[in-house]
């Protein structure tokens, strides 16, 4: 039988609370690791990868001679490494004579390899080959705009299965609402074949259209390079059904005659029935006034009958 040892520190309960399986996930983070070999464009990619992402994501420096994707026993390490550090994805470059320049790009469910997607980074222009005006450079953490171009991310399934990566890795935390002006930046992916396809990272000018809506034009702050895509593995459909479950949430009842305002909170309406006032027998006269009124009348020595009793009396005489 096994046994779960909770932890008595606060800092480990809370750190476990973190990784734990949540209703509503939050931004995913990325581990980026380097092969046995790499060469320097590789080095380059994987830098800028993870600037760009440098909110959410792991870089290890060290070579990693055990991880070798596609190879059965050869991800055993790399599952290690996101459990370790929590990734949910990974970015893996090495280098070889068979596939130069070599990046492969996967996820992982429950920190078990999920699918993996393997190109070939060709023509590599980094950030600091852009010329452009430093106030254009996107801010860190901003969301993203993205655009892909072509037929093939509909048709060809390489391209297809390249293009959920790819908005998994860059998109950032879900979120519901959004300012319109913290959008700085967009991805463009243009399928320039069936397995070539032209990657870039551009910034946003706004500038004035003689309308409400502003004219946008596109700054080209890179990375670029293109991706060819060499080999991908799809997950299993048993796998992929079990990571699509969702919780069932409780709909919740609708509140009558409750209204919620932006500026006074919530407010509500009470029904009142009619209270029936006319109908409502009055309570006796106060023992107190009758007791005044006899004072009264011995005071002054009246003993004067009330007007009802002296009609009655008159009626009675006639």
């Amino acid at each position: 039988m096994m046994k779960f040892k909770t932890p008595q520190k606060g800092r480990i309960r809370r750190e476990l609370e973190k990784r734990a399986p949540k209703l509503v996930e939050t931004g995913k983070k990325t581990l980026i690791l380097h092969g046995t070999k790499t060469s320097q464009v590789l080095n380059d990619v994987m830098t800028e990868i993870y600037h760009l992402k440098r909110e959410n994501s792991v870089k290890y420096t060290r070579k990693n001679d055990n991880i070798r994707p596609f190879e059965s026993g050869g991800e055993t390490s790399l599952e290690f490494f996101s459990l370790k550090t929590d990734c949910s994805l990974f970015v893996y470059g090495s280098h070889s004579k068979k596939r130069p320049n070599n990046l492969v790009i996967g996820r992982t469910y429950d920190h078990h390899i999920y699918d993996l997607v393997e190109v070939g980074v060709e023509q590599f222009k980094s950030m600091k080959s852009f010329k452009y005006d430093k106030n254009l450079a996107p801010k860190i953490g901003s969301k993203p705009f993205f655009t892909f171009i072509g037929e093939g991310f509909e048709s060809v399934e390489d391209l297809k299965h390249l293009k959920e990566v790819l908005l998994d890795l860059f998109h950032g935390e879900v979120v519901t609402n959004l300012n319109l002006a913290g959008l700085d930046r967009v991805y463009v992916c243009a399928a320039v074949s069936p397995n070539r396809v032209f990657f870039t990272h551009c910034a946003l000018r706004l500038k004035k259209s003689g309308t409400v809506i502003p004219r946008i034009e596109l700054v080209e702050v890179g990375p670029s390079m293109d991706l060819v895509t060499r080999r991908h593995r799809l997950p299993e459909d048993s796998l992929r059904k079990e990571s699509m479950k969702t919780s069932l949430e409780k709909t919740k009842k609708k509140e009558k005659n409750v209204v919620k305002d932006a500026i006074q909170g919530k407010l509500g309406k009470i029904y009142i029935p009619d209270q029936k006032v006319g109908s409502v027998a009055l309570p006796h006269k106060a023992k107190g006034v009758k007791r005044e009124r006899r004072e009264a009348k011995l005071k002054h020595g009246t003993t004067e009958l009330p007007e009802e009793k002296k009609q009655k009396l008159d009626l009675d005489s006639e």
